[in-house]
């Protein structure tokens, strides 16, 4: 799969590029890999560099509401300074790592609905940069991701929709500048107690961290967000009955099927920050839904990882009505 265009910005004649990833489905920590295929320019130009970046859309909560906006978090060089040739084509084989925080946009097949992620090749010449198209790649989740996923399915959880947030998870282990956020409805079980859950990973080599925040619904306060948090090792997960860890979750959260609340975090106002806090379950933390997440309060005071790249989705929705 690839993307070729005419660089613009380079003008009539000048080098196109083809981007092929040799396998666009890969898991968090996996590596990415493939070739740019650069076809010759009807004149000799010298190349700065050829680069490749991941790129997501991420919203970001500011003093006006939301706005969602591209970041690149990662990126790989697939050639340095180097003269290209009339007529000359040149093949550059590149590999690209995945983060083991990438966010997951497809699960058995399936497509999130709400995520974008790509990568993006950049030639750079000497007077001119053009960011070229959005190759789109797959991230599916790990076996240990998978298992907590499939218990949300057969819990009867209905898949809403996914995003990337920027900022930071309060006591949370976290390298990149966002986390996702995958939205459920409740189980029918449920309806009336629970509105809706959202499930965040965030992995690493060893393990990850499941934060859950569900909105309950009734009681003296109308609603209320609980937030809850869950650190595991890869392996422990795969073997781990999730199904029966969610369900006794709900039961302690609503009261269960006897109306009694064995309680994993106490009542709080309406509230829909992630942070830390204490609670009761086996190895659940329960959190107080008004505690702190680390958000910065701008896009420019913290997003120091990756560029902020506004325009490249709607540029490649524009390519393609073309």
């Amino acid at each position: 799969m690839g993307f070729k265009k005419m660089l613009g910005a380079f003008g009539v004649g000048g080098p196109k590029v083809d981007t092929v990833l040799t396998e666009p489905r890969r898991r968090p920590g996996e590596t990415l890999a493939g070739e740019v295929r650069i076809t010759a320019a009807d004149y000799a130009v010298d190349v700065q560099r050829v680069s490749l970046g991941l790129v997501a859309r991420v919203e970001v909560e500011h003093g006006d509401g939301e706005s969602a906006g591209a970041l690149e978090f990662g990126r790989a060089d697939a050639a340095g300074a180097f003269r290209l040739e009339a007529g000359e084509d040149r093949v550059l084989p590149f590999e690209l790592a995945l983060p083991w925080e990438a966010p997951i946009t497809e699960v058995h097949g399936h497509p999130l609905h709400g995520m974008a992620l790509g990568v993006r090749t950049e030639l750079a010449l000497a007077k001119a940069v053009d960011k070229g198209d959005l190759d789109p790649v797959a991230v599916v989740p790990l076996p240990s991701q998978e298992r907590v996923l499939d218990a949300f399915d057969r819990l009867g959880f209905g898949f809403k929709g996914a995003d990337l947030e920027y900022g930071r998870l309060h006591g949370v282990d976290q390298e990149l500048p966002f986390y996702q956020e995958i939205e459920f409805s409740a189980p029918p079980a449920y309806a009336g107690r629970i509105g809706e859950v959202e499930l965040t990973f965030v992995a690493d080599p060893v393990g990850m961290a499941v934060v859950l925040e569900a909105d309950r619904r009734g009681g003296l306060f109308g609603s209320s967000d609980q937030v809850f948090r869950l650190r595991v090792g890869h392996e422990e997960a795969v073997s781990l009955d999730w199904t029966a860890e969610l369900a006794r979750w709900l039961d302690d959260l609503t009261g269960g099927p006897s109306g009694h609340r064995a309680g994993y975090a106490d009542h709080h106002g309406h509230g829909g920050d992630k942070g830390h806090g204490h609670g009761g379950g086996p190895g659940w933390a329960g959190v107080a839904a008004g505690a702190a997440v680390g958000v910065a309060a701008g896009v420019a005071g913290g997003m120091i990882a990756g560029e902020v790249l506004e325009e490249v989705f709607e540029d490649d929705e524009g390519d393609e009505e073309d």
